[in-house]
């Protein structure tokens, strides 16, 4: 039977608190740094040779879904109750409202060194000590709509104009096409700065410190954010019957593509599964 993964918003009490256990639990382990470094492995820009699975390529979403579902699957393997939630940043928007409480992911960082001071994955609590993508400090780094240079999070029709797009992805497909839902929603744009960050990416930046890069994965909010983005691919398909993984077929000798991007049939590195098999995930999990 599927499970359900629920708006953050509506998590009861004891929700919130088997999903920060769970979280504790796999970073005791050492299990979560991995899932730190995985990230760190296969987030590989355009500018750089070889494969791109993670990012700036038709596979971001696909990828990201098998991660999210290694995850729950951790998660679920301590407590078989807990499901990743979303955070509809278009909707809960503050930087003291849901999920920056104290009860959940704690809130933004302080102002001398963005440091997170309060709820369950403060570094004075001794529960989140990051070790993985860092150069210096060992604790969890926020800073929420970015002090010295203000920015606002996306906005519901900036999402809708992404979701309204009807082809899933287009050559070059990189990070400089403008077409292409899959685009639209990783959000690069033209241009240098806060003007070429959109919905995805611009969610990153607007909570700063650690989520900026490619160990974001250190802060829990990573799982949240990309369960919504998640939950766009899958409003994406519901409302564009038929739209389907592109490229069908992977680029030819000569394409400056050919080994690059990852085509709807072909292995998902790192794991044993095709884009594809990601399209349908009813069996899996639904969402609320």
């Amino acid at each position: 039977m599927a499970y359900t993964r629920k708006d953050v918003s509506t998590l009861t009490r004891a929700e919130k608190q088997r999903l920060v256990k769970a979280l504790l639990e796999i970073k005791r382990t050492g299990e979560y740094d991995e899932f730190v470094r995985t990230h760190l492995e296969y987030y590989t820009a355009d500018g750089e040779k070889g494969l791109r699975t993670a990012h700036m390529a038709p596979s971001f979403l696909p990828w990201h879904r098998k991660f999210l579902l290694e995850l729950e699957s951790a998660l679920r393997r301590v407590d078989g109750s807990v499901t990743v939630p979303y955070w509809d940043w278009t909707r809960e928007r503050g930087k003291t409202s849901v999920p920056w409480t104290a009860d959940l992911l704690g809130g933004n960082g302080r102002r001398s060194d963005h440091q997170v001071t309060t709820g369950p994955f403060a570094y004075a609590e001794g529960d989140w000590i990051i070790t993985e993508g860092v150069t210096d400090g060992k604790f969890l780094t926020r800073d929420l709509g970015r002090a010295s240079a203000p920015l606002e999070l996306p906005t519901a029709a900036e999402l809708s104009r992404a979701l309204a797009d009807p082809v899933y992805d287009v050559s070059p497909w990189d990070s400089t096409v403008t077409k292409g839902f899959r685009n639209r929603l990783e959000g690069w744009g033209t241009g240098s700065g806060s003007a070429s960050w959109h919905t995805h990416n611009r969610v990153h930046r607007w909570v700063g410190g650690a989520m900026l890069g490619g160990a974001s994965v250190n802060d829990p909010v990573f799982w949240l954010h990309h369960a919504f983005i998640d939950l766009q691919w899958s409003r994406w398909q519901q409302r564009h019957r038929g739209g389907r993984y592109l490229p069908a077929k992977a680029p030819g000798r000569g394409d400056a593509q050919h080994g690059r991007i990852v085509a709807r049939d072909e292995k998902l590195p790192p794991w044993d599964v095709t884009p594809a098999q990601l399209e349908d995930m009813s069996r899996v999990y639904r969402y609320a």
